[in-house]
C-alpha cells in the first residue's frame, strides 16, 4: 500500500510540475493537479498539506529529474579532459534540461513565486545553493580546465541560453546555440 501511495504522489507531484508550465504559479490548485493527474477530484488535497507544500515538492521533484542517470554520469567521467569534451558535456547539459521542457519551465515559475514566499525561496536557495556546490566538486574532481569560478559562470550563462531556447525557440538555431555553448566554455575556461 506505500508503494502506491509514493507513485501516487509522484503522479501527482509531476501533474503540478505540468500546471505550473502550463498555467503558472496561480493556476497551481489542487483541482488541477487533480484533473492534470486523471484522479478524483480531492485527491491531491489529501497528499499535500497545502499549496506551499505542493509548490516545495514540485520543485524538488523538477531537480530529480534533471538529474543525469548513472550511464550518462559514468561516460561523462570516461571522456576526455579537454576543452573539447567540457564543450560536449556542457551541450549535452543543455540538451538535457531542454528536453524536460515543462520542468524547466516550472522551475522558472517556482522561483517567480519564491519571491513571494519566503519558505518556497528557503527551499530553493538551499537546493541551488547545494546543486551548484555539487556542480563545482565534480568539476574539481573530474579533471576538467577551469575552476569553480568558471562553472558558476557557466552556469549564469547556459541557464539564460535554456531560458531563450524554451520561451523564444526561434531566436538561435539549433547550430547557433551549438555555437554558443562552445564559445562560452572557451572564453569563460579559457584557452589554456
Amino acid at each position: 500500500m506505500v508503494r502506491r501511495n509514493n507513485q501516487r504522489r509522484a503522479a501527482l507531484v509531476d501533474a503540478a510540475i505540468e500546471v505550473l508550465a502550463a498555467e503558472g504559479a496561480r493556476g497551481l490548485t489542487f483541482r488541477a493537479v487533480d484533473a492534470e493527474a486523471a484522479v478524483p477530484v480531492g485527491t491531491a488535497s489529501n497528499y499535500f498539506a497545502n499549496r506551499d507544500d505542493l509548490f516545495t515538492q514540485a520543485g524538488a521533484r523538477v531537480y530529480e529529474r534533471l538529474q543525469p542517470d548513472e550511464a550518462t554520469i559514468a561516460r561523462q567521467r570516461s571522456t576526455g579532459h579537454d576543452r573539447e569534451a567540457y564543450a560536449a558535456l556542457m551541450r549535452e547539459l543543455v540538451s538535457r534540461i531542454t528536453s524536460f521542457r515543462t520542468g524547466y519551465l516550472a522551475l522558472l515559475e517556482l522561483r517567480l513565486e519564491a519571491t513571494r514566499r519566503p519558505e518556497l525561496r528557503e527551499v530553493l536557495t538551499q537546493r541551488v545553493r547545494a546543486d551548484i556546490d555539487a556542480n563545482v566538486a565534480y568539476h574539481e574532481a573530474s579533471g576538467l580546465p577551469g575552476d569553480g569560478t568558471a562553472v558558476k559562470l557557466l552556469i549564469l550563462t547556459l541557464n539564460w541560453l535554456i531560458v531563450e531556447q524554451l520561451t523564444l525557440p526561434d531566436v538561435f538555431t539549433e547550430a547557433e546555440r551549438e555555437e554558443l555553448v562552445t564559445a562560452a566554455v572557451e572564453r569563460i575556461v579559457g584557452r589554456g
